[in-house]
């Protein structure tokens, strides 16, 4: 038997490629291999996160129901740097129901959902500090971001910030003070709560 290790090829996805699980962000599938539960054979992509220094074992016929997928193409990570110099769209509902709905879309590892994060929890210089929850969701969402255009451009995660960050600066976010000012009162809108804990 030679030592060269030949690529097994599951459904698609081949050992030693980069994949992304929706829970967890970029990892690579490290192995296929087969185990024996309760007297039936079960077949498992290994799938490894070197960064969180974890390893899931997927079974190959559930890789689809829980989103297993292949790295977003080029038009993909495109369409997501794009989204990020968009005007933030914040609904005017509880922060406790917008958290959820910003978890759920870094959760389904979705590049341009998880673009959509980063674009409205943005904050520059010229605004308010973000609360201590918003900043976990909003580098959650870079994070996630970051790893995936990295593996995608074949680029360090930290050029893949710079290239992040530099979309977020043509946002019109960026805007003089005044302007900026004028956004978020349009963004508070007629949510009489949010102007009386302004007032």
């Amino acid at each position: 038997m030679s030592m060269v290790k030949k690529a097994v090829v599951r459904l698609g996805f081949k050992t030693g490629e980069f994949v992304v699980y929706p829970s967890h962000g970029v990892g690579q599938i490290t192995a296929i291999e087969e185990q024996e539960v309760a007297g039936f054979k079960l077949e498992l992509f290994v799938v490894s996160f070197a960064k969180d220094k974890m390893t899931l074992r997927v079974p190959t016929a559930k890789a689809a129901s829980v989103g297993l997928r292949k790295l977003a193409d080029a038009e993909s990570v495109t369409k997501a740097l794009t989204t990020l110099t968009g005007r933030a769209r914040i609904k005017r509902t509880m922060w406790s129901r917008r958290a959820q709905e910003y978890e759920a879309k870094i959760n389904s590892g979705d590049l341009v959902a998880i673009a959509e994060v980063v674009r409205d929890l943005y904050r520059s210089e010229a605004q308010p500090e973000q609360s201590y929850s918003e900043r976990q969701l909003y580098e959650a969402a870079v994070d996630r971001m970051t790893r995936e255009i990295a593996v995608v451009d074949d680029i360090t995660e930290t050029e893949a910030l710079k290239k992040i960050e530099g979309q977020l600066a043509k946002s019109p976010r960026r805007a003089a003070k005044g302007e900026a000012a004028e956004a978020e009162a349009e963004i508070e809108g007629d949510n009489d709560d949010i102007q009386e804990e302004a007032a």
